[in-house]
């Protein structure tokens, strides 16, 4: 269920990416992968650093501040997407 979450979180964060200009490394969907995959990655990391081992917090364990631990991945993989885009695009001009 936590899995599922923080794969949500990063689909809602990602939505913002509206607002910026598009410089990401492969478009909007590699925004929207970024996003994701950043928000799992993370909260996998946070939750297994304050749980002593490396699991997916099923659907008892999962509370609002599971959630929120996706919030900082998502938002370091759009960065990392758009600077690597940005760089790219810097390249080529």
């Amino acid at each position: 269920m936590g899995l599922l979450a923080w794969a949500m979180m990063g689909l809602a964060i990602w939505h913002y990416t509206i607002w910026l200009p598009d410089r990401f490394w492969g478009g909007i969907v590699g925004a929207l992968i970024a996003s994701i995959a950043g928000a799992i990655i993370l909260g996998l990391v946070i939750f297994a650093l304050g749980h002593h081992g490396l699991s997916i917090p099923g659907r008892h364990t999962t509370h609002i501040v599971t959630v929120l631990y996706a919030i900082p991945g998502a938002l370091i993989g759009m960065a990392l997407a758009y600077l690597i885009g940005a760089r790219l695009e810097q390249r080529t001009r």
